[in-house]
């Protein structure tokens, strides 16, 4: 049977980062659709309104198939796909894959503050060995399964942003922290790639993707003085931003 054709009109698909889910996304799916953008939100397994699928066996893999199956689901042919934080991660292994699958169907890759991977890595690589121990200490305590979040303050939230955040993080699978993510950088890097740097105040486990944009070539990168969480603290910026990135992959 012939692929279908691919449509001019990307869809924007929002991956969230760790301890997120699809809530995260609810001030900026208004504006993106209110724009007429088709836009979809996707839950990763095992957090947000699919903790209760919370499992040993969760891993980077889980969460790749997670984004596939929304696109495939939603029978989408033209897609901007967008990863916020450990997301990263996910969309280059999904990017990988469908660039290999079906080719054309990925307009551009966004990294929203967002982990940038070289073949062979964890999330857990590019970290600070402290981090890294912490994170490893905090799931022992759950028997190996998940890592609690941390207060939203980290990620530059306070007040009622703060709280609304607090409220709603969920524990994040530990076995994907330390999944290496094998993959044909060659592939991806085909691909047109954005990358949104959230300033003000800057993440400290992103500062490595931070600087691995600015020296190689074929990077977009904008800035946003806001913290890690845009998608909150900034909605209406943030969105322009989508849209613009959207508008060049149409």
């Amino acid at each position: 049977m012939p692929a279908p054709a691919i449509s001019s009109n990307a869809a924007i698909v929002l991956v969230h980062g760790s301890w997120h889910g699809a809530w995260c996304w609810r001030r900026v799916l208004p504006i993106l659709r209110g724009a007429g953008v088709e836009t979809h939100a996707v839950t990763l397994t095992g957090v947000g309104e699919r903790a209760h699928l919370m499992g040993p066996d969760i891993d980077l893999n889980t969460h790749i198939q997670d984004v596939i199956g929304l696109i495939e689901a939603e029978e989408l042919q033209r897609v901007v796909l967008v990863g916020h934080s450990y997301a990263g991660i996910v969309i280059t292994g999904v990017a990988d894959r469908l660039q290999r699958e079906r080719p054309g169907l990925l307009a551009r890759l966004v990294y929203l503050d967002a982990s940038v991977p070289y073949p062979g890595h964890s999330w857990s690589t590019p970290h600070a060995p402290e981090t890294r121990q912490a994170r490893i200490d905090a799931a022992a305590a759950s028997g190996g399964l998940s890592f609690p979040p941390p207060d939203a303050s980290v990620f530059g939230l306070a007040g009622a942003d703060r709280d609304w955040v607090n409220r709603r993080q969920t524990p994040q699978p530990f076995k994907l922290y330390q999944h290496v993510l094998d993959f044909d950088a060659a592939r991806v890097a085909a691909l047109p790639r954005t990358f949104i740097d959230c300033t003000s105040p800057a993440l400290a486990t992103i500062a490595p993707a931070r600087q691995r944009v600015r020296s190689e070539p074929g990077w977009q990168v904008f800035e946003m003085a806001t913290g890690h969480d845009p998608m909150v603290s900034e909605p209406e910026a943030l969105s322009q931003i989508l849209l613009g990135v959207h508008r060049q992959s149409v």
